[in-house]
């Protein structure tokens, strides 16, 4: 199970439908309370945050998620526009990794099956 923190309309299908093809399982979580829940109940190998949603603060969930001890293995990747660098350094600074959203779409279905493979082994 991946945790997708994504208000995006437009990229949330795109999301789910790479996932699809994937054979990747998804739970979109759409304010910060629900992703950390979520994180801790089912302890994904990823969530993937959409760093312009604001109503997810991704910035302080990302925080959070790396705070706590529990939660350390998760992969946390964001996406984001390249030239908002000031959301790209204060991502990576909390603790995420940071993808253009171009090289995020690209490198999607990958990092699905990834994640996949590694939630299998869990």
């Amino acid at each position: 199970m991946i945790i997708v923190a994504v208000d995006d309309l437009l990229f949330s299908s795109k999301i789910r439908e790479t996932a699809r093809h994937a054979g990747a399982e998804l739970m979109f979580a759409r304010t910060p309370d629900a992703v950390l829940r979520e994180a801790r109940e089912r302890r994904p190998p990823l969530v993937i945050f959409d760093l312009n949603a604001d109503r997810i603060q991704p910035i302080p969930t990302i925080q959070a998620l790396r705070q706590d001890p529990d939660l350390a293995g998760i992969r946390l990747v964001g996406f984001v526009s390249h030239v908002r660098t000031d959301i790209i350094e204060a991502a990576r600074a909390a603790g995420a990794e940071v993808m253009p959203r171009s090289r995020f779409v690209a490198e999607l279905e990958q990092l699905l099956t990834g994640a996949r493979g590694l939630g299998q082994e869990a």
